[in-house]
């Protein structure tokens, strides 16, 4: 066996791990730092949480989307050279992070559009660009990974950025930040991060690091996800569903996904649904799918989602199977408790974008890894819900 395992970032992680803040800003010399958020966090005034623990000077910028672009990222270079800043610092979910990322690629290399470097998982190193990621979602995991994705509108395309490069240098995971999340949205991001998990650990790409991170975080998510949307002003339980996120981050970033996160992709594309509204609508039809050839990987899922008893009087070959429907029982109650589209039968326009789905996700580069190989054929019969949802 052969693998490589990258994860660069230091972790300040807990409670008042922000409080790091600018000890951090002088290891890397940033005394006039970009921040970047969205519109939404910074009228719900979390850049006065952080300003609180910044004592220098800084430049922000608030106008990243929901689906972020390329376009986005050549405007925020634009500003930071302007405001002459000598650092990134991203504040929010994973559209902000990834946008982030794009923009210090883009200083690195000293180019003047990001498709001048995209498509190519080489690169070089560049310049040293100081970047620090401050999650406000428990989902994407991006402050962790080598992976950023955004949108090329006129292509309608999601573009992956994949560079080692990219991975921020520190990441304050602090669970102030994540105790207003609305409760839908802990849902859909909190299995955004179970699928990052269950994927990273039955992908063919899979190794035993990338196994240990993934588990963690199955096992951190199974335990925390409903008790957090009972009690959501507990901090404990709001920074284990942050690290759950954190660890399936590292965990997939290293090996990668499936399936479910190809036609997600192109499901987010063509449809404009949130990632991990997808991820909550596909994941249990792609398991089906993927059960014959993974059914001894996601039979060993059942004992990570803490159903030890189950688990003992199952017999061996029922596990899978057991996996599937505890996983979908959880996506029930969240469906009944927080209202988690769960179905692909939500979405009204479907049936009339099933073959440009289809096609996009086709292309997608995470059917690379999938365990089973995955026709056009296939991809239809799953949106057309033959393995159910």
């Amino acid at each position: 066996m052969y693998f490589e395992f990258i994860n660069k970032t230091k972790l300040c992680a807990g409670e008042h791990a922000l409080s790091h803040l600018e000890y951090e800003c002088h290891q890397y010399h940033m005394k006039h730092p970009l921040i970047i958020t969205d519109e939404v966090l910074y009228q719900l005034k979390y850049i006065d949480i952080i300003k609180k623990y910044l004592f220098v000077d800084y430049s922000l910028y608030t106008h990243v989307p929901v689906d972020s672009s390329i376009h986005v990222i050549e405007d925020i270079h634009k500003f930071y050279i302007e405001e002459e800043c000598d650092g990134v610092i991203a504040v929010g979910g994973g559209s902000v992070l990834d946008t982030a990322k794009g923009v210090v690629l883009m200083l690195s290399h000293e180019c003047d559009s990001i498709e001048d470097i995209l498509g190519f998982e080489d690169l070089k190193k560049g310049l040293d660009i100081p970047f620090f990621a401050i999650p406000s979602t428990s989902g994407t995991g991006s402050e962790a990974t080598c992976v950023a994705v955004v949108s090329h509108p006129e292509k309608q395309v999601k573009l992956e950025i994949i560079s080692q490069h990219v991975q921020s240098d520190v990441a304050f995971l602090d669970p102030l930040l994540t105790t207003n999340l609305p409760l839908k949205t802990t849902a859909s991001t909190s299995i955004d991060a179970l699928v990052h998990a269950i994927e990273a650990y039955s992908c063919s790409q899979k190794n035993p690091l990338s196994d240990t991170y993934a588990m963690s975080a199955i096992s951190l998510i199974s335990q925390n996800l409903l008790p957090t949307i009972h009690k959501p002003k507990d901090q404990n339980l709001r920074f284990q569903l942050s690290l759950a996120s954190y660890l399936a981050g590292a965990a997939f970033s290293n090996s990668m996904v499936g399936i479910v996160h190809a036609i997600g992709h192109a499901l987010g594309a063509v449809c404009h649904i949130p990632h991990g509204d997808a991820m909550s609508m596909l994941l249990i039809p792609c398991m089906k799918f993927n059960l014959d050839v993974n059914h001894e990987l996601y039979g060993d899922i059942l004992l990570y989602l803490g159903e030890k008893e189950l688990y003992a009087k199952t017999p061996h070959e029922q596990l899978a199977q057991q996996t599937i429907e505890v996983i979908e029982k959880l996506l029930h109650q969240l469906h009944d408790e927080v209202q988690l589209p769960i179905s692909l039968s939500s979405i009204s326009d479907l049936n009339e974008h099933i073959e440009d789905i289809a096609q996009r996700a086709l292309n997608d580069g995470a059917l690379i890894v999938n365990q089973k190989y995955v026709t056009h054929e296939d991809i239809i019969n799953i949106l057309e819900g033959y393995y159910g949802y």
